[in-house]
C-alpha cells in the first residue's frame, strides 16, 4: 500500500511534473556518477591494467576480467540510467555494484567515508538511492516511458522485488564466483 501511495504521488500533493523532474534528476545524477567511475577505470589513472592489479590485491580474481566487468557495468548502468532505458534493471546493476564495493572494500572500514580506507557510508547511500528509479522507473522523461519496455514493472512491488533480487542476487553471484580475499585482507 505504501509503495502504491508513493508511486501515485498525488496523495501527497506532488504534481506530475515535479515528480517526473525529481525522478529525472535522481536518475541522471546516479547515471552520470557511475558512468564516470567506469570511464575512469577504462581511460584514467592506471586504466584497466591498474584497476586489475588493485582488484587482484583485494581478492577479486582474475583481476583483469573483474576490472573489465566492473568498468563495463558502470558505464552501461550509467548510460541506461541517464537515458531512462531499462531503468529498473540498470538500478539493480547499481545496487549490485555498491554491494560488491561494500563487501570487498568499504565494509571493514566502518560507516563514515572519512574513516581511514573510506567507510561504506557513500556506497550505502548510492545503493539506497538506486532504489528510487529501481522502484518508480524512469518517469515520464525517459526512454522507458516512450518505448513502454517492461510493462510489468509498472507495479511498484514488482519493481522493488526485481531491483532487490537482481541487485543483491547479482552481487552475491559475483562475490561467490570471484571474491577470494587473502587471510591478511580479511583481518
Amino acid at each position: 500500500m505504501l509503495l502504491h501511495t508513493l508511486a501515485t504521488a498525488k496523495n501527497h500533493g506532488v504534481t506530475g511534473a515535479s515528480y517526473n523532474a525529481t525522478i529525472l534528476l535522481v536518475r541522471v545524477a546516479l547515471g552520470l556518477m557511475i558512468a564516470a567511475h567506469g570511464y575512469a577505470k577504462f581511460f584514467r589513472g592506471g586504466k584497466i591494467a591498474g584497476t586489475a592489479g588493485w582488484f587482484e590485491s583485494i581478492g577479486m580474481k582474475p583481476g583483469k576480467l573483474n576490472a573489465l566487468m566492473a568498468a563495463s557495468t558502470e558505464v552501461g548502468v550509467g548510460i541506461l540510467l541517464t537515458l531512462g532505458l531499462l531503468t529498473h534493471l540498470a538500478a539493480a546493476g547499481l545496487v549490485a555494484l555498491m554491494v560488491v564495493a561494500i563487501v570487498t572494500v568499504h565494509g571493514k572500514n566502518g560507516f563514515f567515508i572519512y574513516n581511514q580506507g573510506q567507510g561504506y557510508e557513500y556506497c550505502l547511500m548510492l545503493l539506497v538511492m538506486a532504489f528510487v528509479p529501481g522502484v518508480f522507473g524512469g518517469g515520464k522523461y525517459s526512454l522507458d516511458h516512450v518505448t513502454k519496455i517492461l510493462p510489468w514493472m509498472n507495479k511498484p512491488a514488482h519493481a522493488l522485488l526485481t531491483t532487490a533480487i537482481v541487485g543483491f542476487g547479482g552481487a552475491f553471484l559475483q562475490l561467490a564466483a570471484v571474491y577470494r580475499p587473502s587471510k591478511a585482507a580479511k583481518a
